[in-house]
């Protein structure tokens, strides 16, 4: 059977490990689980309570494309509440899962062989999703000095899209609001278009994490309930898009 070579992408090692982790404990082993980013608390006890009434109670068939109109008006307003933004809930895409966020972003913004820069160390299934879309991941090597995030000066030239992460992974460092306004400036300067993912806003100590769109409404921002809310198993994302 013939393969596409946009399959050729390097695997994704922590589901291996993940499954690795499985399988010693099938086998009686004590295993102390650092593979990945699950939170150590269950769903809330609210959401579970919805699901099972929804699972009683309502048919559960199709949704509307972007998502139950309920649910994008909750979310808009959680901008509001978090954030002091004002957003449209019709700029609000329900995903499944922040995964699916990110590939419906680079579809739509992006075209085969374009440059797409991210702040090394990062999240390696950015690569992975842009080397199946046939786009050429362009890393930044960041440097200690910047707390491990890019800066406008490390930008390279052609860029057609710059990936932010703050709170970044691994590092776990966050853009302020000058950075992020200083990066998100640049970038659009040259005419990229900008992705940020927030999917750890909330998981924070001293200050709260700043969004994209308290800087720009031109930005494509990603978020789920996976981090924060405790619910990674329900694969519930969104994004917030431009008008």
């Amino acid at each position: 059977m013939r393969y596409s070579h946009r399959s050729e992408v390097d695997p994704f090692i922590v589901m291996d490990v993940m499954e690795q982790a499985r399988q010693a404990e099938a086998e009686g082993r004590h295993i102390v689980h650092m593979e990945v980013g699950q939170p150590g608390t269950g769903a809330p006890a609210g959401a579970r309570a919805a699901v099972t009434r929804a699972i009683a109670e309502q048919p559960l068939g199709y949704t509307v494309a972007l998502g139950l109109p309920a649910l994008r008006d909750r979310i808009a307003r959680h901008y509001a509440d978090w954030y002091g933004v004002d957003i449209d809930p019709r700029r609000v895409v329900v995903t499944s899962g922040a995964s699916a966020g990110f590939l419906l972003a680079f579809t739509a913004l992006f075209d085969a062989g374009d440059r797409v820069g991210l702040g090394l160390p990062g999240y390696p299934s950015y690569r992975h999703i842009l080397g199946a879309l046939s786009l050429e991941a362009i890393g930044i090597e960041t440097q200690p000095a910047n707390r491990l995030q890019p800066v406008p000066a490390e930008l390279p030239e052609g860029l057609a899209g710059l990936i932010l992460a703050s709170p970044g992974n691994p590092a776990g460092t966050m853009l302020d609001l000058p950075a992020m306004q200083a990066l998100i400036g640049a970038a659009q300067a040259r005419g990229a278009a900008v992705v940020s993912d927030e999917i750890y806003h909330g998981i924070d100590y001293d200050r709260r994490a700043v969004s994209a769109l308290e800087v720009s409404d031109d930005v494509y921002v990603i978020n789920s309930f996976s981090k924060y809310f405790s619910m990674t198993g329900w694969r519930v994302g969104w994004m917030v898009v431009p008008e």
